[in-house]
């Protein structure tokens, strides 16, 4: 994705500097660049929103995985907040 995004750039760039050009190859390299640029923004787009999806899933099914474990497992839970807690009351309290 992050070589797309350069990739993207450079195009955008290269139209840009290309503007005042003319000449029927120059229209047509122009025309084509530019179809290939927005084509790969909607793919950027798509991968994008298919990440996020995908990081919502991936949270959702841990926080279904702890709530089983605390569900489970009450008296353990209440013991390792309770020794979360702790430490970070020392860390907090030692500055």
């Amino acid at each position: 994705m992050k070589d797309l995004k350069v990739v993207a750039q450079d195009v955008e760039e290269l139209l840009k500097a290309t503007a005042s050009q003319t000449g029927e190859k120059i229209a047509a390299a122009r025309a084509r660049a530019e179809e290939s640029l927005r084509g790969a923004q909607k793919h950027l787009l798509e991968a994008s929103d298919e990440a996020a999806a995908r990081a919502r899933d991936a949270a959702g099914a841990a926080a279904d995985v702890a709530d089983e474990y605390v569900r489970d497992n009450p008296w353990q839970a209440i013991g390792i907040a309770a020794g979360v807690a702790f430490l970070i009351g020392y860390l907090i309290g030692r500055r």
